[in-house]
């Protein structure tokens, strides 16, 4: 059966390339939105067997407040039943330390920073935390 990867992600380019390498490289279904309500309930429906959360969400709302995606992952993570589905963050905020500080402030499952230059790579921490969800 084919994996859903859900695309939190406000930059559309960056959507069309995402989407591409995850179902060229990876073989997997994508789902894109960046409206937090539609992200929570596809997560609370089973719809989505990973996340990838881009970190500065600029026009998303949730229950019409401004979320960015560390709160956004807060929420599911908080949440019984969507604690367990893995979500690992996006950003071009890369600075020293930030992985470290979002991963923990977040409780994501992984960390990916954009731009994204190995997508093998990119590829392969996606299926590794697919993998370890099933088990």
């Amino acid at each position: 059966m084919t994996k859903t990867v859900l695309l939190v992600e406000d930059d559309m380019g960056n959507v069309r390339v995402f989407s591409r390498y995850l179902t060229k490289l990876g073989g997997l279904a994508v789902t894109h939105t960046e409206d937090a309500d539609e992200v929570v309930e596809i997560v609370k429906a089973g719809q989505a067997d990973l996340v990838l959360m881009d970190v500065s969400l600029s026009h998303s709302l949730y229950q019409g407040r401004a979320v960015d995606g560390i709160r956004l992952t807060q929420l599911l993570k908080s949440d019984p039943s969507t604690a367990s589905v893995p979500i690992i963050l996006v950003t071009a905020h890369a600075m020293i330390g930030d992985r470290e500080n979002s991963l923990q402030q977040s409780g994501a499952d992984g960390y990916i920073s954009k731009p994204v230059v190995d997508y093998r790579a990119f590829i392969d921490q996606v299926m590794a935390l697919l993998q370890k969800s099933e088990e």
